[in-house]
């Protein structure tokens, strides 16, 4: 982990040397191109707003943002503003959530194809 100066926050990493930065291209995985989309209808829907998405962010604690990547706390932070705003229960995600995971791994397989 990250060594913070005196009064500095967890998620506070400003100054904080991590590194070169990678400047080559990044292709986004799917997944993460649907988290991008989910994220902006449902804050075009009203169910939630930037500082509602970083305070939910940030209430994941060191732990997250030391384990996570950047999309796992994005959908993450979606997820908690949903249940927030009753767009669905935390037992209706479960359901769904099962229903996913009996498709099987991978979207061939969930088609009723080869894994």
């Amino acid at each position: 982990m990250n060594e913070r100066k005196p009064g500095q926050s967890w998620h506070d990493m400003g100054g904080s040397s991590f590194g070169e930065i990678p400047k080559e291209d990044h292709d986004f995985a799917i997944w993460e191109k649907r988290v991008d989309a989910l994220l902006v209808l449902s804050s075009a829907k009203g169910h939630f707003t930037v500082d509602g998405l970083r305070r939910a962010l940030e209430d994941m604690g060191e732990n997250a943002f030391e384990n996570m990547t950047y999309y796992e706390r994005w959908i993450s932070a979606i997820n908690q503003n949903l249940i927030e705003a009753g767009v669905y229960t935390i037992q209706e995600l479960g359901d769904k959530m099962a229903e996913v995971k009996q498709r099987g791994q991978t979207y061939g397989s969930a088609q009723g194809g080869e894994a």
